[in-house]
């Protein structure tokens, strides 16, 4: 079994197809099915079959898919370290958390680690944070969560060694125009959302699942848009919305919305790894430098 050869399996996996692997690998289509099949022939198993969606592991070629990507990470680890190079670290984050949180990470980062640098992916959508740290395209990811598991939030976690650390709280704000009716109550209860109009962005969003945790099926869903569209439509009085307290303040300062009087609980700024990446050389300390004194 060669590196090569575990190479060619994880694009086949990545890219679903011998030809967009064959692309992305500068290769022959040709030469990705001949390592392919020397490879099924070395480990005496099929590692793929053809689906509906391109090829699909086996059984057997999900149980070598784990240790393709550690056996390449750590390959990949010896071959910087005999060079004597350190790669950057890749760190991914969702876009509503980008600007709030990621500077003061990356200003811990500098100052335990200025021999670090540090590249940041930022995207919309968790599920590409979660299948770049598995897949080996980021090194840790930072993205929102609730309780003791990762998926607490109500997102379904992928399969895969995934551990995390809690940085720090991020709190909730359940917002809505003065002059809606629920703000001149000073006590709610979530019941007291029944039929009323909620402005949520869309279904993997972070706030429309903690949403969803915390009132159940009672509001009215309103798809609106972002943060920033949800938040102008509470000001124009179109609904109440559950939004992080960072992108409130300032309109609550200015007065244009209010915060209900139902107590939120916070949400966690998580940051995720693979955890059996923790043994690759400076790892475990790169990581927990993000983590607040």
């Amino acid at each position: 079994m060669e590196l090569r050869q575990l190479r060619t399996f994880e694009a086949v996996i990545r890219y679903r197809t011998v030809t967009d692997a064959a692309i992305a690998l500068d290769l022959a289509p040709s030469s990705v099915s001949q390592q392919i099949r020397t490879l099924e022939t070395t480990l005496g198993v099929r590692l793929f079959v053809r689906g509906p969606r391109g090829m699909e592991l086996t059984t057997a070629g999900k149980r070598l898919q784990g240790w393709a990507r550690t056996l390449l990470a750590q390959a990949d680890a010896a071959i910087r370290d005999v060079r004597d190079e350190r790669r950057p670290l890749r760190l991914g984050a969702l876009e509503t958390i980008a600007e709030v949180y990621v500077p003061a990470v990356l200003a811990r980062f500098a100052q335990r680690r200025p021999d670090i640098d540090v590249e940041v992916h930022v995207d919309r959508a968790r599920d590409g944070l979660l299948s770049g740290v598995l897949d080996g395209q980021l090194d840790a990811a930072l993205l929102l969560d609730f309780g003791n598991d990762i998926g607490g939030l109500g997102f379904a976690p992928p399969a895969g060694p995934l551990t995390y650390l809690d940085l720090e709280p991020v709190p909730l704000a359940l917002i809505a125009a003065p002059t809606h009716p629920l703000a001149e109550r000073h006590s709610l209860v979530a019941a007291d959302l029944e039929g009323e109009s909620l402005l949520v962005n869309r279904p993997e969003c972070s706030f429309w699942l903690a949403g969803e945790r915390l009132f159940g099926a009672g509001p009215k869903r309103v798809r609106a848009g972002g943060v920033s569209v949800m938040r102008a439509w509470a000001e124009h009085g179109l609904g109440v919305s559950l939004l992080p307290e960072f992108a409130v303040t300032d309109s609550v300062r200015a007065g244009t919305l209010v915060r209900l009087g139902l107590p939120m609980p916070d949400l966690s700024l998580r940051l995720l790894w693979r955890e059996d990446h923790e043994q690759l050389p400076g790892m475990r300390e790169i990581l927990y430098a993000a983590a607040r004194p």
